[in-house]
């Protein structure tokens, strides 16, 4: 497996092992979850709130305007 950041390079899979080893050291077993849960829920607070935004755009935009 080799995943590729543009800042990072090339990650191999010793790599990505001692990530997670380190995050587990950092913050244990069950702290792990609770901060992936937190993670996606923020991701898609700012995937509705991008969403109402484009919306409220593309409403905007395919009103006619009021002579």
């Amino acid at each position: 497996m080799n995943l590729q950041f543009a800042f990072l390079g090339s990650l191999g899979g010793f790599e990505i092992f001692v990530i997670i080893f380190a995050l587990l050291l950092l913050f244990g077993a069950k702290k792990i979850p609770e901060l992936a849960r937190g993670m996606g829920k923020g991701i898609r607070e700012f995937k509705d709130a991008t969403k109402e935004i484009k919306d409220e755009i593309e409403d905007g935009i395919s009103e006619k305007p009021v002579k």
